[in-house]
């Protein structure tokens, strides 16, 4: 944990009008749902997105006509003076891609897609001189986008999904941090080899911890090579409403507070430009911690303590972690600790209630609780956050950025969130979904659904809603609402049970990866996904 706020320094990075990175503010952005091939109705959507303060605006491009379409939507936004930079958004089609190099100011590739690898027999291992002639395949695919991008002053995004690693990956790492950095790795060599460095970076997932480990990891990597890309962050599939803010705070809020993203995005369930006043309260909040006074470093360096040595509250037995407590009272023996004093001034063992004021809380936090830890007591300490002046939604997003920096890192026994203005009841559901993204405590069931875009085959947003209504109170049970065939399979293999769109008013069925029930009319698939649940034996203990 670094307990001092400081960005980390990457290369400026031009896309269109806009830079990211260097010394650049962390920027805002968004993507587009509406179909690609509606120039007009997609530049209406880019303005929306524009006027809420994004920054960037990203545009599914499946195929060539769509790459074609982004040079109309980037015309009626300069015919309205927006100069809002377009970024084609490519999966499996590197012609699309090589076209969005002209026509866009930024082209995002997945590097598990691509460049379309033949799977080897299943179960065989793969053998050093097949993984170096795939290696070798990709280059000559990225090579030609890579010069096309130079001639036109194109950025290109490496965006890896953990989802979606292709098979050579998948079959050397799996589908782990580690493979999802050296997915990137493997496209970083290659971009170097032919010095091109107009890149902005991405690794992203729909569960926070694997997001956050793996961004990490990536910056370890990089840094041991001298190399200083931009990153973007966001936690893909957070869902919508409270659960949906709260989960990609988190994610990125962990990663901002240690001085880490250049680019960041809040993907939500619901229409583009919501996205962009979270994620301006996100940024804003965390950033403003930049030059602050200086939080005492310890004389050694603890990682924090290790969750499953967490100590639990009277009356309660040793936790694991997904027991973590959450508090809506002070209960009677706790006492108030300030992080900004001494651990040494404490004569007991008993819980504490530990709060800062600092404008970094998160580090002076952590900070106060490694000192502790190095006097040889065993305190239990409940992460205490008060916020003043801020609405539910707001406490949730910053709540989840201050908490979850923390308790992802095992800092803390509890959780303890005061507001002003905000519900005893409201609080209590805000520490309950903190606690579910950081993989501590699971109370209820949790969706994984991707934002929408122009590949998506049914109003998404409305959709979510009926799956939650029909699913919730089903603890521990994770299901994935998807837009789309393309990466919906990929994207929600953390889920239990998925609903994937597969065609026009058409919805598939999986069991974990496995489509259990095909070509189902919209309008009847969440009946036929409660039937699923049902014969499976899991509505029986829905609360």
């Amino acid at each position: 944990m670094r307990y001092n706020y400081r960005r980390r320094i990457t290369r400026a990075v031009k896309v269109g009008e806009v830079s990211i990175g260097g010394f650049n503010p962390v920027r805002l952005q968004s993507m587009t749902n509406t179909p690609s091939l509606d120039a007009a109705a997609t530049a209406r959507q880019a303005l929306l997105i524009s006027k809420a303060g994004g920054e960037l605006v990203r545009v599914t491009t499946q195929g060539v006509r769509e790459a074609e379409t982004l040079a109309k939507v980037r015309r009626i936004l300069d015919s309205e003076g927006c100069r809002v930079p377009l970024v084609a958004d490519v999966h499996f089609n590197p012609k699309a891609a090589m076209t969005a190099a002209v026509t866009a100011q930024k082209v995002r590739i997945n590097p598990g897609n691509f460049a379309d690898q033949p799977r080897v027999v299943e179960g065989e291992e793969m053998t050093l001189d097949q993984y170096r002639q795939q290696l070798q395949q990709v280059e000559e695919r990225l090579v030609p986008l890579l010069e096309l991008c130079r001639q036109n002053g194109t950025a290109l995004r490496l965006g890896v999904n953990h989802g979606s690693l292709s098979h050579r990956v998948m079959m050397r790492y799996g589908d782990t941090p580690e493979g999802m950095t050296e997915s990137v790795m493997e496209y970083l060599h290659i971009a170097r080899k032919h010095n091109f460095h107009d890149i902005v970076i991405s690794v992203k997932a729909s569960n926070p911890v694997v997001m956050i480990a793996t961004v990490r990891m990536l910056v370890e990597r990089m840094d041991a090579e001298g190399m200083d890309y931009p990153l973007h962050l966001g936690v893909t599939e957070a869902g919508g409403g409270e659960d949906g803010r709260i989960k990609s705070a988190v994610g990125i809020g962990t990663l901002l507070a240690e001085g880490l993203g250049d680019t960041i995005r809040v993907s939500l369930s619901e229409a583009p430009e919501n996205e962009i006043p979270v994620a301006r309260l996100l940024r804003d909040y965390i950033v403003s911690r930049e030059g602050h006074d200086p939080i005492l470093i310890s004389d050694e360096r603890l990682a924090g303590v290790a969750r499953e040595m967490a100590d639990p509250l009277p009356g309660q037995q040793r936790v694991s972690v997904p027991q973590v407590a959450y508090l809506d009272f002070n209960p009677e023996g706790m006492k108030a600790v300030n992080a900004s004093s001494d651990p040494l001034l404490l004569t007991d063992d008993s819980p504490i209630a530990l709060f800062s004021t600092h404008i970094n809380p998160v580090g002076e936090m952590a900070s106060y609780i490694d000192r502790l830890r190095l006097t040889g007591r065993r305190n239990p300490v409940v992460l205490h956050f008060t916020y003043q002046g801020r609405n539910a939604e707001e406490v949730g997003v910053l709540a989840g950025a201050d908490a979850g920096a923390l308790l992802m890192d095992g800092y803390g026994a509890g959780l303890w969130i005061d507001a002003d203005g905000v519900d005893r009841d409201k609080l209590t559901s805000i520490s309950l979904a903190i606690l579910q993204a950081a993989r501590l405590r699971f109370s209820k069931t949790e969706y994984i659904a991707c934002p929408g875009c122009g590949r998506t085959l049914f109003n998404l947003e409305d959709t979510l809603r009926r799956v939650q209504e029909a699913t919730h109170g089903l603890p521990g049970l994770k299901i994935a609402v998807m837009g789309c065939i393309v990466n919906g399979p990929g994207e929600m293999a953390d889920a239990d049970y998925g609903y994937v769109g597969a065609g026009p008013g058409r919805i598939t069925l999986y069991r974990g990866k496995t489509p259990v029930e095909k070509n189902i009319p919209q309008e009847e698939a969440v009946e036929h996904l409660l039937r699923l649940l049902e014969a499976d034996g899991l509505m029986k203990g829905k609360k």
